[in-house]
């Protein structure tokens, strides 16, 4: 197998071999402390412009299934693992991580101490980093500079399409930031009739299409890159019963007047506990992002989860503005289901029966 380096813009250095596509790249480096779901992991649109690196050491012994992709493609810029499985075992593997990487054309790197880099990112933060051939032709200014751009522009809808339900109970528009398949599959297994919006539908037409809920999706990248539509919420909000995920919810707390701020490393893995301040219940969660909202900026609503690790918003309920959001993805597949009940009271809101 070829060496390669990933090089960090601090400096650090990291011999591995390649695998997936070969090629050179640039883009954030960030871990994930899931134990798997490294499918969803590849396909979900939030990763878009970084390099992921898994904390635990085997990735790829189940294969590749397409049924269980998030998104269309992978987004992501390269795929870091201590070690990749050639033979996976799996009924339903279609094929190889190695043949998936290929396929997207994407560059891998595995045999590197994933552990080291791991603390790395922890003490010093989420960085830029390149992957190359010779460490020595790295130019460290431009490697700092690098900036993801576009990102939500890239991953979003270009048109509006509708996923209709049996029951055909309720409608709902969901604005893409970056949404997951799974977001809308929880609407319409609960009877919603679910029409994806691209991320930069005004106000107006939203409101035209007579929803009953409006569902802003979770997405990639800092929430203070798409002002417009930050400005497009405001006339949202207290029109029609809204649910926030992810980046939704640090989008709807910009347009309430909040704050959000970017966190050392982020919180991204199947495996983030919650605490409820309502039932005082710690729940395993799904999340992926590297912002939080600052709840005691906002003069509104009151914070309704937080991390139990680190004492971050992760929810908030603003009851006199029919709004809920939450940081983590309520949706997914790759954690504990006990969270679902979030789209419950979404219906709840919108006056539905769960």
């Amino acid at each position: 197998m070829k060496k390669v380096y990933i090089v960090l813009e601090d400096g650090h250095v990291f011999e591995g071999e390649r695998f997936g596509a070969e090629g050179e790249v640039t883009g954030e480096f960030v871990f994930t402390t899931g134990m798997g779901a490294y499918v969803e992991t590849l396909t979900d649109p939030t990763y878009y412009g970084q390099i992921v690196m898994h904390t635990f050491p085997l990735i790829g012994n189940y294969g590749i299934m397409e049924e269980d992709f998030e998104s269309d493609k992978s987004y992501i810029e390269a795929y870091v693992v201590r070690e990749w499985c050639d033979a996976p075992s799996n009924f339903r593997c279609e094929y190889t991580l190695d043949e998936y990487l290929k396929k997207q054309g994407i560059v891998g790197v595995c045999g590197v101490d994933t552990r080291e880099i791991t603390r790395v990112i922890r003490d010093n933060g989420v960085m830029n980093a390149k992957i190359v051939d010779d460490p020595s032709t790295v130019d460290f200014d431009e490697l700092k500079a690098y900036k993801i751009t576009d990102a939500v522009a890239t991953v979003s809808t270009k048109e509006a399409y509708t996923v209709e339900s049996e029951a055909h109970s309720k409608k709902v528009a969901v604005v893409d930031f970056g949404k997951t398949k799974a977001t809308v599959a929880e609407l319409t297994k609960r009877g919603c009739d679910v029409t994806v919006v691209p991320f930069n539908t005004s106000a107006d037409e939203i409101l035209a299409l007579g929803a009953d809920g409006i569902v802003l999706s979770n997405g990639p990248a800092d929430p203070k890159d798409i002002p417009d539509a930050v400005e497009e919420i405001k006339k949202l909000i207290g029109k029609a019963p809204m649910l926030g995920i992810g980046l939704g919810h640090q989008l709807a707390a910009l347009a309430l007047g909040g704050e959000t701020v970017k966190l050392q490393y982020g919180h991204r893995g199947a495996n983030q506990p919650v605490k409820s301040t309502e039932s005082g219940k710690t729940y395993i969660t799904s999340q992926n992002h590297g912002y939080e909202v600052v709840a005691k900026s906002l003069d509104c609503g009151f914070e309704s989860f937080v991390n139990a690790n680190d004492g971050t918003c992760e929810g908030m309920k603003y009851a006199d503005k029919l709004l809920i959001t939450t940081q983590f993805q309520p949706e997914a597949c790759i954690s504990p289901l006990n969270t679902h009940y979030v789209y419950d009271e979404f219906i709840t809101m919108m006056g539905g029966k769960n």
